[in-house]
């Protein structure tokens, strides 16, 4: 049995090697290997190891309207105690689901802790959700507890089932309020041991083409697997860590806990109802920000802003969610003389390829293999390993399988069998490879359509199109065509000044034509807001209905000849 002990040491062992080949990538691949312990507790076996003693900032959150809250590790660590013993007395016990619905406060990261303390099950969710979607939460989640913001409670009147109600910020009638949890008794005992395997978070992916699946994760998964995210965006100890994410998404459980408190970071947020890139960046300035990570959406919105505002740029910039587009990384580079540096993972993994810290970077490419994952690409139809097909994760190699890599899909063992089948873990992302091993993003293997019998990858188009400065956004998807089986369309949000009508699509159109292969010509157009699931990725499924059945408001390339 391995004890918390050396469980603790093996897990800093490997993170302080990271540390210490953060900017020598083919040391920090060939010679990193996951701590792979038998019991772990990341919240008593790390952070409150780390917290104890400890009076740095572990968390500092800035309000819209400048009011502040700032905890220390120490803090943070005897606050959760604090939490954990009064969520166990209201029967909060190991294995219970918990679908947490809090924003960005304080709470929430007590709450995270204190769940792992208890071996609860984590079920994220985001405040942005609606009864429908929390019907099929806390049905298909098996929920035992709820806890939400105040606000959010009247959303929660026709969601059946048997489950105790938390509120923060003021309990209505028939909750119970969790502002009581901060005068519960102090120190924690665990019930029993954590088993590494145990089950630590179920995620509802954002379901951009069905029905969301529900990812699971477990003691090790998430809290070992974000080593790799802590790798990629370059975190120090002592650095001060700004990723701008809305909780209930994995992407704030990567780099608004896991990685920056591996690094011994402080996790630094601004909250705010409409961004202001302005603000933002004076806040940046303020709170000393070191790393930063955003968004492609954020990026874009940021490069419409004086980016010279930002008085001291943060040493690392990094960016995920979607494959950012050259024409952004080069604005930011020449404003603040850093380079923007792709990473690629899923909810059901960590980051598995990225451009880390040092490294040469190639227009375009995610980077390369993540320490600790070994990264094939498959031919889709064959199964053939070459330099172009489906992003694979080698399990069956002499590395074993990587530790940031989900158990599977929860309750649907067909989807997880075939997710894993044949040794590999399958994303359903398309790359290609080079022969310096760099991968390049394609896009998902249902997006990627042909025209005329070529390959057409979407995000190649909208990468032109966002060259051009009246883009703002764009999405690119199929559109029928009786001689090309399909033709490029592209729905377009413009920028700031610019009006949708035919001048613009006639400048859009010849921009397209200077940029790109007659074959991968954007042929329609059409101006207007994207669809996108809550946690803001495009849902092309709806783009392919709409352009499927046809629309008045379409601009036809050969309309402008």
């Amino acid at each position: 049995m391995t004890t918390a002990t050396t469980a603790t040491e093996d897990f800093r062992r490997a993170r302080d090697f990271l540390l210490a080949h953060r900017e020598d990538y083919p040391t920090a691949y060939e010679g990193f290997r996951w701590p792979r312990p038998e019991h772990f507790n990341w919240a008593l076996d790390w952070f409150d190891v780390i917290a104890e003693g400890n009076g740095r900032t572990a968390l500092h959150l800035v309000e819209e309207d400048g009011r502040e809250t700032r905890l220390s590790f120490a803090e943070l660590s005897a606050l959760s105690d604090r939490y954990a013993n009064w969520l166990r007395a209201r029967g909060v016990a190991a294995g219970d689901r918990v679908l947490v619905m809090l924003g960005n406060q304080a709470e929430l990261w007590l709450t995270a802790l204190a769940a792992m303390k208890l071996r609860a099950v984590v079920i994220p969710a985001t405040p942005l959700l609606g009864p429908a979607d929390l019907r099929d939460r806390v049905g298909r989640g098996r929920v035992r507890q709820v806890i939400v913001r105040a606000e959010d409670t009247p959303k929660f009147d026709d969601v059946p089932g048997d489950y105790t109600r938390i509120a923060a910020g003021g309990a209505p009638d028939g909750w119970l309020p969790y502002e009581e949890a901060e005068r519960a008794p102090a120190g924690f005992t665990p019930d029993g041991p954590t088993r590494a395997d145990d089950p630590l978070m179920l995620y509802f992916t954002s379901g951009t083409t069905a029905r969301p699946k529900l990812v699971e994760h477990t003691h090790v998964s998430y809290p070992v697997g974000h080593l790799s995210t802590m790798y990629w965006i370059g975190l120090r100890p002592g650095d001060v860590h700004l990723n701008i994410s809305s909780p209930g998404w994995a992407k704030h459980a990567w780099s608004n806990l896991f990685a920056p408190w591996n690094a011994e970071a402080t996790v630094c947020l601004l909250n705010y109802t409409r961004f202001d890139a302005a603000r933002l960046m004076a806040e940046m300035d303020r709170a000393g920000v070191t790393t930063f990570c955003a968004p492609p959406t954020v990026w874009r919105m940021l490069i419409q802003a004086d980016l010279t505002q930002l008085r001291t740029p943060p040493r690392e910039v990094v960016a995920a969610g979607e494959p950012l587009n050259p024409e952004v990384i080069e604005q930011v580079r020449r404003a603040w003389g850093v380079t923007i540096r792709d990473g690629f993972g899923q909810t059901e993994t960590a980051v598995q390829v990225a451009n880390s810290p040092g490294q040469p970077l190639k227009t375009g490419s995610m980077g390369r293999p993540s320490p600790g994952y070994r990264v094939a690409l498959l031919d889709p139809v064959t199964g053939t390993p070459g330099d172009e097909g489906e992003i694979v994760l080698d399990l069956s190699g002499p590395a074993g399988r990587p530790v940031g890599l989900m158990t599977g899909y929860h309750g649907d063992p067909d989807r997880t069998a075939e997710a894993m089948s044949g040794g590999y873990y399958r994303t359903g992302d398309i790359g290609s490879r080079d022969a310096d091993g760099y991968v390049t993003y394609v896009g998902r293997s249902d997006d990627i359509f042909k025209a005329s019998d070529y390959k057409i990858s979407p995000f190649e188009l909208e990468s032109v199109l966002l060259e051009h400065p009246a883009v703002a956004e764009a999405a690119v998807v199929p559109a029928p065509d009786p001689l090309r089986l399909a033709v490029p369309k592209a729905y377009v949000v413009l920028a700031e000044g610019w009006e949708p009508g035919p001048d613009t699509a006639r400048v859009l159109f010849e921009h397209a034509r200077a940029a790109l292969a007659p074959y991968k010509r954007i042929r329609r157009l059409e101006f207007g807001p994207l669809p996108k699931t809550v946690s803001g990725k495009i849902r092309r499924i709806e783009l392919r209905e709409a352009t499927a059945a046809g629309s008045a408001r379409e601009y036809r390339e050969e309309d402008f000849k």
